[in-house]
């Protein structure tokens, strides 16, 4: 058995009810439950939040919310991985066997059916504890500069400094959109990033990490764009 777990506590502070404010016409969190059950990859479809309002939206778009997250799991210093794996736990207390897991950030408004059913293709094929989503940077971060204290600059890696770009190695970062897991990978709480994952590249123009407004609106002008290329009135 596979399931989707779709994080969303109801404390958001630098974007008060991100979760739940609207983007594109609908719910945040909308986007995320849509894809999860247009991918066909799941049994269940689970938001896992401490909020009633969250809960009932996320009801309302075909996802199931069966428990309450406990406030000692919804703070601000709460990761990932507890609470899939807490997730996880009340499945299998009422005799629900999970095989993979999927954590679908709530905030992903740029995920796709498609990339799901390929990140289970590529963790079943590999082997690995997990398979999770990836973008490349779209700069070089070997020529990052440091603002010093004195309001001067410097390199964060000086001995790049004659490197061309060209020949610098490609680097990446996680995509912020989903994670798929085996269940023992979850239950004992192994490291994400490391080699016992696979990455699946997305493309850069399908990755916005919602943490601040300015992420909001740029993820704004990227859902504008992507429904004028498919000839969608706005």
């Amino acid at each position: 058995m596979n399931a989707a777990i779709i994080p969303a506590r109801g404390g958001s502070k630098r974007i008060p009810r991100k979760n739940i404010r609207s983007f594109g016409g609908k719910p945040m969190i909308a986007w995320s439950i849509e894809a999860a059950i247009e991918s066909d990859c799941f049994d269940h479809v689970i938001v896992s939040t401490d909020d009633s309002e969250i809960a009932e939206i996320a009801i309302q778009y075909g996802a199931a919310v069966p428990f309450m997250r406990p406030s000692v799991l919804s703070d601000d210093y709460t990761g990932t991985i507890p609470v899939i794996r807490h997730a996880i736990h009340w499945l299998q207390s009422n005799q629900l066997d999970v095989d993979y897991a999927c954590c679908i950030y709530a905030t992903a408004p740029f995920v796709c059916a498609e990339d799901i059913r390929r990140g289970l293709a590529l963790l079943k094929a590999s082997g690995a504890d997990y398979a999770f989503s990836v973008a490349s940077y779209v700069f070089p971060v070997q020529r990052a500069i440091r603002l010093a204290d004195n309001g001067r600059v410097k390199m964060a890696y000086p001995e790049h400094f004659d490197t061309r770009s060209q020949d610098l190695e490609d680097m990446y970062h996680d995509a912020g959109q989903f994670y798929w897991g085996k269940v023992d990978a979850w239950l004992n709480e192994r490291v994400i990033f490391s080699q016992g994952s696979v990455p699946v590249p997305l493309p850069r123009h399908r990755v916005q990490d919602i943490d601040t407004q300015e992420d909001w609106e740029r993820a704004e002008w990227m859902l504008k764009a992507k429904l004028a290329q498919a000839g969608v009135n706005q």
